[in-house]
C-alpha cells in the first residue's frame, strides 16, 4: 500500500514520474507547437464537444475512490466508437502521449491517475449493448455499459450477469481490473466470465483476443489472450468491447442473516459450508464494528455481533435443502436462528446495506477518508487471518471494520483515518503492510479484486518474485514498447 502525499513530500519514485511528466509535456508542446494544436487534432477526430482541457474536468478524471492524490491528465476526450479510440491512439503513439482509460472512476487503487500526464479516454459514451444471444448465453457490450444497465436490459429474457463488485462499475472496467464481488463464490470473477475482448493497442491496431465475433464456451487455440487482458488495468491496451457469459435467473432465492458469538465461529461456519459442498450463492462476513455501522447507516437493527449474510439460489427444493444443511452447520458453531428476508424488498434492503458498507464505515468518523484492503487467502486459512487481523486492529487502536466475500477467501478492512494526522497515517500504512504480508505468508495474495494500480507494486514483487516481475515487464514491453498505456501502474 502507498499513501501518495502532496508533490512537495513525494518520494524519489514519485518525483521521477513527475519529472517524466514534465519532459513529456514539454515534448508534446515542441511536437505540436503548443497544446492548442493537440486539442485541435483531437477535436478533428471526436468532435468539439468531446474534448476538454478544463481543470475541473481534468481533476475529476485524475482520481478514483482511493486515497491516492489527484494526478490529472492534460486533456480528456469522449470517443464515440472503436474507430475514434483507434485514431486517437495512433495520434498519441506518434507523439509519445500517455493514454489512460477511464470508466466510472470507482476504482480503489489509483488506476486512473495520470502520473505522466497525457490523454484520458472517458469511454462512458460508448454505451451500447451490441449483441445478445439468449440461446447461447452471451452478450457483447461497449465500455460505457454498467452492470446495472446490463441486468436491467436482460430482465425480460430470464438471464443475468452475476459479477457484482458493489459499485455500478462499467463492465469493461470490471474486466480491466478483474473485478469480483459478492456472487463470486458461486459464479466466479470477471476472469471466469469474459469470453472475448476487443482491445485497441497502443499503436491503434485493434485486437480481438479470441478472434473477431467469436463466442465459444471453451478453446485450446493458442495463448489465452483474453485472460491476459483481464486484470491488465489499462496497461496493455484500451478495452472497447467485452463479450460476457450470462446465466439463467434462478427459480428460487432465499436470503438470511445469522449472528455468531465470535469471529472464529462465523468464519469456521463459512469454511464448513464450503467443505460440505453446499452451492451457496453469497456468503458475506461483517464483524461487530461493521454490522453496527451498517445498522446506523441503513436504519437496521441486527445484533452488533460477527454476522454472516447468506443467499441461496436454485430450485425450490434445492434451496430448501441448502438452507437445512447450512442451518445445521451454523447452529453447531453457536449461530443464531436465521433472520429471513421475507420478500424481494427486504432482500434488496439487506444487500443494499452490505453494498453500502464503505459509506457506513466512513460515517463512523465524518470528515475522514477511507482505504479498503482486499487480501485473499486459501479458505482454510480464513479463521486464522481474520482473528489475527481483528487482534491487530484492537492492539493498534485503529478504525477498520471488516467485511468480506469470505466464501472465496477474500475480505476487506475498511480503514477510516484522518489524513492530516501523520501519526495515524503511518500506523495505518504499517497495519496494511502487515496485513498484506500476513496473507502472503499464508500463500494468499495482496489483492483479491481491487488490483495493483499505484499502491501495491512493491507487494506484487513480493508475491510473484523477481522472475514473475521480469516476465510481466517483457509482456508490457511487447504490447507497449513506448510505455504509453497507463504508465506507472502494476509493473
Amino acid at each position: 500500500m502507498s499513501f501518495l502525499p502532496p508533490v512537495r513530500d513525494a518520494p524519489a519514485a514519485m518525483a521521477a514520474l513527475l519529472s517524466v511528466r514534465r519532459l513529456r509535456t514539454a515534448a508534446v508542446c515542441r511536437s505540436y507547437g503548443g497544446v492548442a494544436q493537440l486539442v485541435d487534432d483531437l477535436r478533428a477526430v471526436v468532435g468539439d464537444s468531446n474534448v476538454s482541457t478544463a481543470m475541473a474536468v481534468r481533476e475529476q478524471h485524475g482520481r478514483d475512490e482511493s486515497m491516492h492524490s489527484c494526478q490529472p491528465p492534460d486533456v480528456v476526450i469522449w470517443p464515440q466508437s472503436t474507430e475514434h479510440v483507434s485514431k486517437v491512439a495512433k495520434l498519441c503513439y506518434t507523439h509519445n502521449l500517455p493514454m489512460i482509460p477511464f470508466g466510472t472512476g470507482t476504482g480503489l487503487e489509483g488506476g486512473v491517475s495520470a502520473l505522466q500526464g497525457g490523454v484520458c479516454f472517458n469511454l462512458s459514451r460508448m454505451d451500447r449493448i451490441l449483441n445478445l444471444s439468449a440461446d447461447d448465453f452471451f452478450v457483447t457490450v461497449g465500455p460505457g455499459v454498467t452492470r446495472k444497465t446490463l441486468n436491467s436490459y436482460l430482465r425480460d429474457c430470464g438471464l443475468w450477469f452475476p459479477v457484482d463488485p458493489g459499485a455500478d462499475a462499467s463492465l469493461c472496467g470490471m474486466a480491466a481490473t478483474s473485478a469480483s464481488g459478492t456472487n463470486a463464490v458461486r459464479y466466479g470473477t470477471m476472469r471466469d466470465n469474459v469470453i472475448n475482448l476487443e482491445v485497441v493497442l497502443p499503436d491503434g491496431h485493434v485486437l480481438n483476443t479470441a478472434g473477431k465475433e467469436r463466442s465459444f464456451r471453451k478453446t485450446a487455440a493458442g495463448y489465452n489472450l483474453t485472460s491476459l487482458f483481464v486484470g491488465s488495468e489499462g496497461t496493455l491496451g484500451i478495452i472497447t468491447e467485452a463479450t460476457l457469459r450470462l446465466y439463467g435467473v434462478p427459480e428460487a432465492t432465499a436470503c438470511a442473516v445469522c449472528a455468531f458469538p465470535s469471529v472464529q465461529a462465523a468464519v469456521d461456519s463459512t469454511v464448513q459450508i464450503l467443505q460440505n459442498g453446499i452451492p451457496i450463492a453469497r456468503i458475506e462476513f461483517l464483524d461487530d464494528v461493521m454490522i453496527d455501522a451498517c445498522n446506523r447507516f441503513n436504519d437496521l437493527s441486527f445484533p452488533a455481533l460477527p454476522t454472516l449474510f447468506l443467499e441461496f439460489h436454485g430450485t425450490e427444493s434445492g434451496v430448501k435443502e441448502q438452507v437445512q444443511q447450512t442451518e445445521q452447520i451454523t447452529r453447531q458453531n453457536g449461530g443464531s436462528d436465521f433472520n429471513w428476508a421475507r420478500d424481494q424488498k427486504e432482500s434488496t434492503k439487506l444487500w443494499t446495506a452490505r453494498h453500502n458498507a464503505w459509506y457506513a464505515a466512513l460515517a463512523l468518523r465524518p470528515g475522514c477518508r477511507g482505504y479498503s484492503t482486499d487480501v485473499c487467502v486459501p479458505v482454510s486459512k480464513l479463521p486464522q487471518i481474520i482473528v489475527e487481523t481483528k487482534e491487530d486492529l484492537l492492539t493498534s487502536r485503529l478504525t477498520g471494520p471488516i467485511a468480506g466475500h469470505v466464501g472465496d477467501g477474500n475480505f476487506h478492512c475498511i480503514m477510516v483515518l484522518d489524513l492530516s494526522d501523520k501519526q495515524e497515517v503511518r500506523k495505518v500504512k504499517e497495519f496494511t503492510d502487515r496485513l498484506a504480508r500476513r496473507a502472503l505468508a499464508l500463500n494468499g495474495t495482496c489483492t483479491g479484486e481491487h488490483g495493483i494500480g499505484v499502491g501495491k507494486r512493491t507487494l506484487l514483487r513480493e508475491e510473484i518474485g523477481d522472475v514473475g516481475i521480469r516476465a510481466m515487464k517483457h509482456i508490457k514491453a511487447t504490447f507497449d514498447p513506448k510505455n504509453l498505456m497507463n504508465p506507472g501502474k502494476v509493473v
